[in-house]
């Protein structure tokens, strides 16, 4: 059962647990003077507020199947969320008033109850798809690279995978296979030139083996690529940019109505901004930086300034945790990405989209290309406000960072569409609540 499988069954889950709270809550509420039309009267309001709540959800990875662990703090996550939704509920009763019904008591015991069946249905999902007909996984080649996926698979059994062991080379595949029932193999090696190698891996085709590579499994369990196994083959199979004009041509629009959107969304906060920037210091308000665009085309992205003047001093250094570099109010503006909305012109000019890889300094960009393989295919298209990379991973300061980030960049470079775009925004807002790591 593959993990969009499973995830859809968990949502349809979320969804049948809601409506069941509603149910449940409403006959706790009125026991025997319970009827179906006051159940009718509540299920279309609460129909929205559940849409809202499962947004909401989605945004902060509940959704996400690597996020089902019973730990400490999943469990206050929950909570929180939980009271978040409660909140949402009030206020949009509250906006909304014309119902004909004011729930203040049926929302809060619906808010508990649907709570206590969440946290019981993610449960019993965790222990049901944890143990239920697992994929068998061996790998064919012991490196880095395959000891990591190694350690993903045992680290998260509710994705489905169970790895079983490193396939020997010196012993028959197909014995193996059904020594440890073996339904997935990994090959973690280059195996083009290894002609007696594919020839035992032919022979394993009529045990109904699934086969992928090292790119695949990452690509599916860990949502990035492993830079350092792909192949410049694999980059002429996966990387279609030709079939991509329309889909970039209808994005330019919709990044013109969210900049657009944005400003306008924003527009209260920029009259307490500004006056803040240039009261503690006397500087500039804003500050315009060179980046690297598509093509490795430079332009100046724009951003409120965060930094005291002259703080690099001609030379570009990456920014620290604890920079004291920082103002007072950019440390605010920073943790709120607050900095960041002046990117909207840059959107509107076409420098940027809503949604891509994050346009790096051209003097981290020459260093970086040298240190890390393909790097330069970040710039085949154009960068991005916000992207699959700040969302799973952090803001990168240093090479090393670099590297593990880029392999998400070239996941969304490969598997780029509306529907991971509209995610992606989706998931932006968690980046408000993150602390910085």
């Amino acid at each position: 059962m593959t993990g969009k499988i499973r995830q859809t069954i968990l949502i349809f889950g979320d969804i049948a647990i809601a409506f069941f709270s509603l149910f449940l809550t409403l006959h706790l509420r009125y026991w025997q003077n319970f009827t179906f039309d006051i159940f009718k009267k509540h299920l279309f309001p609460f129909s929205i507020v559940y849409i809202i709540w499962f947004i909401i959800l989605y945004i902060f990875n509940f959704y996400d199947l690597k996020s089902i662990r019973f730990e400490q703090n999943f469990l206050i996550k929950t909570a929180n969320i939980l009271l978040s939704c409660l909140v949402v509920g009030m206020a949009f009763f509250y906006l909304v008033p014309s119902f004909g019904i004011t729930p203040k008591t049926n929302l809060l015991l619906n808010t508990v109850v649907f709570g206590i069946l969440f946290l019981g249905w993610r449960y019993l999902f965790y222990l049901l798809f944890s143990s239920l007909s697992p994929q068998k996984v061996a790998i064919l080649g012991n490196n880095q690279l395959a000891k990591r996926l190694v350690k993903e698979i045992e680290s998260l059994p509710q994705l489905g995978y169970r790895f079983v062991k490193f396939l020997d080379n010196k012993k028959p595949f197909p014995r193996q296979i059904k020594e440890g029932n073996i339904t997935t193999i990994v090959i973690a090696e280059d195996i083009s030139r290894k002609r007696k190698l594919v020839e035992e891996l032919y022979k394993c085709i009529s045990l109904k083996v699934s086969f992928m590579d090292l790119n695949r499994a990452y690509e599916i369990i860990l949502q990035k690529i492993p830079i350092d196994f792909a192949s410049q083959s694999w980059f002429l199979e996966n990387l279609r940019e030709g079939k991509r004009k329309t889909y970039d041509k209808i994005k330019r629009v919709f990044d013109i109505f969210g900049a657009v959107s944005i400003i306008i969304i924003t527009l209260p906060v920029w009259p307490i901004i500004v006056p803040l920037i240039k009261l503690e210091d006397k500087g500039p308000i804003f500050y315009k930086q060179k980046r690297v665009g598509k093509d490795k085309k430079q332009f100046l992205l724009w951003k409120l300034r965060s930094m005291k003047e002259g703080a690099e001093k001609g030379k570009a250094v990456w920014a620290k945790k604890n920079d004291q570099r920082i103002t007072k109010i950019g440390r605010f503006l920073r943790k709120s990405h607050l900095d960041e909305l002046p990117q909207m012109i840059n959107i509107l000019k076409g420098d940027i989209s809503l949604v891509g890889p994050r346009p790096e300094r051209p003097e981290f960009v020459k260093r970086l290309e040298k240190e890390i393989p393909h790097y330069h295919l970040r710039h085949l298209i154009k960068p991005g406000f916000t992207g699959w990379a700040q969302i799973k991973f952090r803001y990168a300061r240093s090479t090393t960072e670099s590297h593990e980030k880029f392999q998400y960049d070239l996941y969304y470079i490969k598997n780029r569409s509306f529907f991971l775009d509209l995610g992606i925004l989706l998931k932006t807002f968690q980046l408000f609540f993150k602390k910085e790591k």
